[in-house]
């Protein structure tokens, strides 16, 4: 359904609700299409009270949801809906930090891991014209990396390797889940590089100063992205053909989903069939 003066959107269109379902609409981040910086605070689409009627938001797991216009996003037709979901958490998460930190055609990027948000930064980084390589603990991984189009596989343990790699990278995207000692990464990076984190929003190990002395380098963080932004990755996914590596689950399997995300034994993302609820009765 669609209230009396919305505008946008009728019934029957494909959209969508990212991470956020409202903010203050009021300050400097709103109206600079920021709302994930609101000064009053954004509302998480997951576990948040509501600004209207202070009900706790329930995510991806809801039947329904009341959203304002503001916040409904555009699934263009060439977008399946089961592979658009992930480009609203993972897709824009690694979107923003590539176009804030201006990544186009020849940078550098060294993308820390290749989970879900690794492959998105991989894929989306490539179509960009970057020339990307996935920096991870081993080179296991490596095939599946240059299938999405990362040159290959820098492994974080091989000391000479790591070596050999200094000053190599303009920009590296940290989207490892745990904490971690971001350190050996800094020398990677060539003079006014940047590692923008986005994967871990928990302590890190404290990271020695001198790499980023010597080199004007620079750590950062980024979350998610405005909806304004979320809407481009929609379309940029769309428009290059680019979609999550995601596996479809019925409501019946989450418990096992979980387990396996305990394990760390899963491709990417898994996304859950919402019919299957109405099966489930």
């Amino acid at each position: 359904e669609v209230g009396p003066d919305v505008k946008s959107y009728k019934e029957g269109d494909h959209v969508a609700v990212g991470c956020m379902v409202d903010s203050c609409q009021e300050c400097d981040q709103c109206h600079n299409h920021e709302e994930q910086y609101c000064r009053n605070g954004m509302t998480p689409t997951y576990g948040a009270k509501d600004r209207i009627d202070e009900t706790i938001t329930q995510g991806g797991y809801s039947k329904h949801i009341v959203v304002r216009e503001e916040f409904v996003l555009n699934v263009p037709e060439k977008l399946d809906l089961s592979k658009a979901a992930p480009i609203l958490c993972a897709g824009i998460t690694t979107y923003s930090p590539l176009r804030t930190w201006n990544v186009g055609k020849g940078t550098r990027v060294g993308v820390i891991g290749l989970g879900g948000l690794g492959h998105m930064a991989v894929k989306l980084a490539v179509a960009m014209g970057a020339e990307v390589t996935v920096i991870s603990r081993s080179k296991a991984k490596e095939e599946d990396a240059k299938a999405i189009g990362a040159k290959g596989i820098l492994a974080s343990t091989n000391s000479s390797d790591m070596k050999a790699a200094a000053n190599s990278f303009d920009f590296i995207l940290d989207t490892a889940p745990v904490k971690h000692d971001v350190t050996p990464y800094l020398p990677l990076l060539d003079i006014d590089g940047s590692l923008v984190i986005v994967g871990q929003v928990g302590p890190l190990e404290e990271p020695m100063t001198m790499p980023l002395v010597f080199g004007r380098r620079r750590i950062g963080g980024s979350l998610i992205g405005g909806i304004k932004e979320t809407q481009e990755v929609l379309d940029f996914c769309a428009e290059h053909n680019i979609h999550p590596e995601c596996e479809m689950i019925r409501m019946d399997e989450i418990n096992k989903a979980f387990d396996h995300l305990s394990k760390g034994d899963v491709a990417h993302r898994f996304v859950i069939d919402m019919s299957s609820l109405e099966l489930e009765k």
